[in-house]
């Protein structure tokens, strides 16, 4: 499917130029000039990958940046600046943004950088403390992968029969129908996919049921580093 890349980027020669590179290869580009004028379309239209300039007259990149993670926290947005703000740059990384591109850069750069920011594997994050799963949500969604959560067992049995899931982050500890009963319906449905636990007690017999037939086990608080691991280390989409 032709994937849809956004310019955003107040000097025009350089935004065109970038555009027709883009569409030479296939890609479907549109222009904003503004901070502003980009938010008022990332609003109604949906975009695979955004160049952002830094510097750009009134809301400046690293604020529409952060404009768009509002609207959309899984968008993918690559950085660029012919400047020196490492502050602004540093920003917009630290809250998710995937790098920069330091003007000028080659239409190889472009390309290469549009390569490796393929949109990874939809991930389920299913339990019952909501705070946490959005801290999770946002944690992956930076990351590039696409995110689902549900609160409830029924929640993530329901959202897995519709398919398309490439791996589940289970917890083992949800009320009524708990990530054991979850699995078990899984695998009799012939829905499983790789899947993460997640527990508060390492020592549960749930957890000792279940760890070997999994791709791992995660105790809270765990580090998220180590579940980008995990994730990366997944085979197929789940971890591409």
């Amino acid at each position: 499917m032709m994937r849809r890349i956004f310019v955003v980027d107040d000097d025009r020669d350089h935004a065109e130029s970038l555009a027709d590179i883009l569409e030479m290869r296939g890609y479907e580009v549109e222009i904003a000039y503004s901070g502003e004028e980009a938010v008022e379309r990332f609003q109604v239209a949906d975009f695979d990958l955004v160049f952002m300039d830094v510097k750009l007259p009134g809301k400046n990149g690293v604020e529409t940046f952060f404009a768009f993670r509002q609207l959309r926290p899984d968008v993918q947005v690559m950085m660029m600046t012919g400047f020196s703000v490492e502050a602004l740059v540093r920003q917009a990384v630290e809250g998710g943004a995937l790098g920069v591109l330091h003007k000028p850069f080659s239409g190889d750069d472009l390309l290469a950088a549009v390569e490796n920011a393929k949109p990874r594997g939809l991930v389920l994050v299913a339990d019952d403390d909501v705070y946490y799963a959005e801290s999770i949500a946002t944690l992956l969604g930076g990351a590039g992968y696409r995110v689902r959560v549900a609160t409830t067992g029924r929640e993530a049995l329901d959202m897995m029969q519709y398919g398309g899931f490439d791996c589940l982050l289970l917890d083992l500890n949800m009320p009524i129908l708990s990530g054991l009963e979850v699995y078990m319906a899984l695998k009799q449905a012939g829905r499983l996919v790789p899947t993460i636990l997640i527990t508060g007690n390492a020592t549960s017999s749930d957890a000792e049921a279940l760890c070997p037939l999994t791709e791992g086990l995660l105790v809270k608080p765990f580090d998220p580093g180590t579940l980008l691991q995990k994730l990366a280390a997944l085979p197929g989409r789940a971890a591409a």
